[in-house]
């Protein structure tokens, strides 16, 4: 399946459309429901739940978003050890067919919405855009190499090797590698509360649908 969308390692794409549908009921949400949240079709949302089709990031990252969770959520069970070490070979990594890559860092912990991430871009690719995180979301960035064009509401910023940024994530927040070899950067992402389903509403905006 590799280069079909999704690949998370050591995850199947019928494990992964479980994890999605039992999040979904666990929320009290119809298909319909979460599609109309995330902006993704109902046949979409529908497939990717029974394992049928393997979403991009993109897709997965609009439907943890209007789950009001993380991608890690939707990958692994929380860890409940006080000390996790998390190997190399059993980090999930996430590949898109545009060519990058993300490559989760962080435990799934029970009581908390924290992710820490590796991505990769490969020269010259558009990574999208984000849909908002809930409301008190921020992230933390920074370069490792290459060049990055990180896109916060329509403004850009040019960042370079050694540069970083923090920023609310729950503005619509987008990634792309104008240059000519890979980017690499480090994220930390920290989910905000509130009330879900008022907060993507008020600022949910036109992004790619999956």
């Amino acid at each position: 399946m590799q280069g079909e969308g999704v690949l998370s390692s050591g995850l199947s794409l019928a494990e992964l459309g479980g994890r999605i549908r039992a999040e979904r009921r666990g929320r009290g949400l119809s298909v319909e429901r979460l599609a109309e949240l995330s902006g993704i079709s109902r046949s979409m949302v529908s497939d990717v739940e029974r394992g049928a089709k393997s979403p991009t990031v993109l897709v997965l990252d609009r439907l943890a978003t209007a789950l009001g969770t993380s991608i890690s959520r939707l990958l692994d069970e929380p860890a409940h050890e006080a000390v996790r070490v998390l190997r190399h070979d059993r980090q999930r990594v996430l590949r898109d067919p545009s060519g990058w890559e993300r490559r989760v860092l962080s435990p799934v912990l029970a009581d908390v919405e924290f992710e820490f991430m590796r991505t990769t871009i490969g020269p010259g690719v558009d990574a999208g855009e984000f849909a908002p995180h809930a409301r008190g979301s921020r992230e933390y960035l920074a370069v490792e190499r290459g060049t990055l064009r990180l896109t916060i509401d329509d403004r850009p910023y040019e960042l370079e090797a050694g540069d970083s940024a923090s920023y609310p994530g729950d503005h619509r927040h987008a990634y792309a590698n104008d240059g000519t070899a890979d980017c690499v950067f480090y994220l930390a992402m920290e989910l905000g509360g509130g009330h879900h389903e008022t907060w993507y509403h008020e600022t949910r905006r036109e992004s790619p649908h999956g």
